[in-house]
């Protein structure tokens, strides 16, 4: 029996470290089931949707948020030795400000909607510049010297960038997703129809993927 077509959405945030990780693990997935290269859907979520426009400072943004310093660092070091697992060497002491996202997410939908085939590797280098480098994702600069890297004509990233086009459809996509129970992130649908939150391993996401592949060759048939 041959197995119909599959489509894969990623809810992510650009933020969070986990997102990255389950990118990982799902490319590994998808490696593993003879789907090396395939275009997965990245969709936004705003975990911070009131976070200002220029960020907070990291150190008060993860203090706030864990109730205290140690809090936080112990909680990264769990995160750390998880990416370590899919060959992501966090810096997390390089990261400065906790960016809005909400940039980087139109970034991501715009060049996504022209060109769909390179949405893997553009995610990919938002999230290194992040996590790996430190870089502020919220400041249109960084954005701008990665879209490059992916073709992009500068002059015309940097009008986009610079307006508000696209604004309103990230945080309706985000208010969406809550609005349909995602609570956190990531969360992966496969075929519109399955659904699997967190970062998963690769053995489970490989299950889900043979699921939702072969229901709908039943159904076609």
């Amino acid at each position: 029996m041959q197995l119909s077509a599959l489509r894969v959405e990623a809810i992510v945030d650009t933020v969070c470290p986990w997102c990255y990780i389950g990118k990982k693990r799902l490319e590994k997935a998808l490696e593993t089931e003879g789907l090396s290269g395939f275009a997965i859907e990245w969709r936004p979520f705003l975990l911070n949707p009131d976070m200002p426009q220029g960020g907070v400072d990291r150190k008060w943004y993860l203090s706030t948020k864990f109730g205290g310093i140690e809090s936080a660092k112990r909680v990264y070091k769990s995160i750390a030795l998880a990416g370590a697992s899919v060959g992501i060497d966090f810096n997390f002491d390089a990261i400065a400000i906790t960016p809005d996202s909400t940039l980087s997410h139109r970034l991501i939908y715009k060049m996504c909607a022209e060109r769909p085939d390179i949405g893997n590797a553009l995610v990919e280098d938002i999230f290194a510049a992040y996590f790996l480098r430190g870089r502020d994702i919220g400041h249109p600069d960084v954005l701008v010297d990665i879209a490059m890297r992916h073709g992009a004509d500068r002059s015309e990233i940097i009008d986009y960038l610079h307006s508000d086009m696209d604004y309103d459809f990230v945080v309706q996509e985000s208010r969406l997703a809550h609005q349909l129970g995602v609570s956190g992130v990531p969360c992966f649908l496969f075929n519109g129809r399955h659904a699997l939150s967190g970062a998963q391993e690769p053995g489970i996401l490989q299950r889900m993927i043979r699921l939702a592949r072969q229901e709908d060759t039943l159904i076609a048939l």
